[in-house]
């Protein structure tokens, strides 16, 4: 993706056939800089998964799953 940068775009209807779109933009990231931003807001990593239901990692993939310190808890 050049650049990390994507758009998505959202839309919802109200009264009649009138349509408004919401663009929201987000950048892609790699799993280091997520990894370091968790860190750095105080969190420890407790696992990795493919997907948000917890399946395997894969190499295409991986959502980290983080806690607060026991210290913070």
């Amino acid at each position: 993706m050049p650049h990390q940068r994507a758009v998505s775009h959202h839309f919802t209807f109200g009264a009649g056939q009138r349509a408004r779109l919401f663009r929201g933009p987000h950048r892609d990231i790699w799993p280091s800089e997520l990894d370091l931003m968790a860190q750095l807001a105080g969190f420890e990593l407790a696992a990795r998964h493919a997907d948000w239901a917890g399946a395997g990692l894969t190499a295409a993939s991986h959502v980290p799953a983080c806690r607060l310190p026991a210290a913070w808890r």
